[in-house]
């Protein structure tokens, strides 16, 4: 049953960003939003009417701290990009995710390849995302400080 209540939120979303209402591609949307629920295989939990004032709290900061990050992250890109000199040192970076769920890596994972000059090419088992960054010469105290932040915002919104 609840594969029934996952697969018909999916197959909404598909048919928004199709824009095509046809009996067909309502067939085609039935069997990608199936198939997609058999690869997610989504688990039921109860949901907890109380955590919901915060869960949306924390969704709108994690919304708000993502657009900042990004607007900050495209400048500082632009700037390295426009400098004759390239003022780049690249390298690869590890930032333990540290989120209790796989949604939580996936979504933190997520965030810091939005960003302009980050990308995550590689999560291990343990939750390790290595990512390549253009300016890796002093990752640690922010790297640290925003994978955190992501983390407890994540948390409160799904957990």
């Amino acid at each position: 049953m609840h594969y029934i209540t996952f697969i018909f939120p999916v197959l909404l979303l598909y048919m928004l960003l199709t824009g095509n209402w046809a009996f067909n591609n309502i067939i085609t949307g039935f069997f990608l939003a199936g198939l997609v629920a058999l690869l997610v295989r989504p688990v039921k939990r109860p949901f907890a009417w109380q955590r919901l004032p915060d869960a949306l709290l924390a969704s709108g900061i994690y919304l708000v701290r993502l657009l900042w990050d990004l607007l900050l992250s495209g400048l500082q890109v632009a700037h390295i990009v426009l400098t004759p000199s390239l003022p780049i040192k690249p390298g690869i970076v590890a930032i333990p995710s540290e989120c209790e769920s796989d949604l939580g890596v996936a979504l933190s994972a997520h965030a810091i390849t939005l960003t302009p000059g980050e990308m995550v090419v590689e999560i291990d088992e343990d939750g390790i995302m290595y990512t390549h960054m253009l300016d890796a010469s002093n990752p640690d105290e922010q790297v640290e400080a925003a994978q955190r932040t992501r983390r407890d915002l994540l948390s409160r919104i799904f957990v």
